[in-house]
């Protein structure tokens, strides 16, 4: 959903620290805009998605947009807190206030309290951005211990879905660990700078199943493909990427 200014500034007021997130993903009509178009073609209506690293829950509007229902995971306390105030009446969408790893338990996220969107319990992924160009200036300046699910817990619990997106700074090689079935379609993010990181998250993906790939570079919501390709181009064509190019998404399609 777009929210009315009126409704973002009283977001924002009570979590300051949210405020350039509200605006930008619940201020970009064009953007939601695409952002269906892609979605709607992977989760049937009436479908199930989980959102893993909800963060405000732009992925959640979407979602709920095409008539999909939601299970959505945020460890974060102030985004989940935020999540809960914009959806809390709506009956489909299920928030577990929790990371997702490869086995339950607590872990540590590293917090980014100037900009909680790249929080992150990678220490990995800290390292990885200190001194990076595109990256100057973040500073994860504390710590909090959160509890811990798997995917294969949620499955269990919610059942399977047509879609897990997967948008977790860096730890999404650890969250695909807790993958124990293969599912009809996902999304992992990337970094040009933890390249590693989504090489990794392909061969776990291509050992649940038969997969073939796409990617949306940024925010673009678009593919750059015209149609899936094998995880041997997919590999090869994000170590070739720019520094500049910074993130994506990669999308992996169960084939018959």
């Amino acid at each position: 959903m777009a929210l009315p200014a009126d409704v973002i500034d009283l977001l924002s007021r009570r979590w300051p620290a949210l405020k350039r997130s509200f605006e930008v993903y619940y201020g970009d009509q064009p953007r939601d805009d695409a952002m269906d178009r892609l979605y709607e073609r992977l989760i049937p209506k009436g479908g199930l998605a989980f959102d893993i690293g909800s963060h405000v829950g732009d992925r959640i509007a979407s979602f709920r947009r095409i008539g999909a229902r939601v299970v959505a995971l945020e460890p974060q306390p102030d985004c989940a807190e935020a999540i809960e105030a914009i959806y809390q009446d709506d009956a489909e969408v299920t928030l577990v206030r929790a990371a997702c790893g490869p086995q339950t338990g607590t872990l540590t996220l590293h917090v980014n309290s100037a900009n909680p969107t790249v929080t992150t319990a990678s220490p990995e992924f800290v390292k990885a951005a200190d001194g990076a160009d595109g990256w100057e200036g973040q500073v994860w300046d504390r710590t909090i211990e959160v509890p811990v699910t798997t995917l294969g817990v949620l499955i269990a619990t919610h059942g399977e879905p047509d879609f897990i997106k997967i948008d977790v700074e860096g730890f999404e090689g650890d969250v695909l660990a807790g993958l124990n079935q293969p599912v009809p379609a996902l999304s992992f993010e990337f970094t040009t700078i933890q390249r590693n990181v989504a090489l990794r998250c392909l061969d776990i993906v291509a050992a649940l199943g038969k997969y073939r790939f796409n990617v949306a570079l940024g925010e673009s919501q678009s593919l750059t493909f015209a149609g899936p390709v094998s995880i041997e181009d997919m590999a090869a064509h994000i170590r070739a990427l720019p520094h500049e190019a910074n993130s994506g998404d990669i999308y992996a399609f169960l084939s018959a």
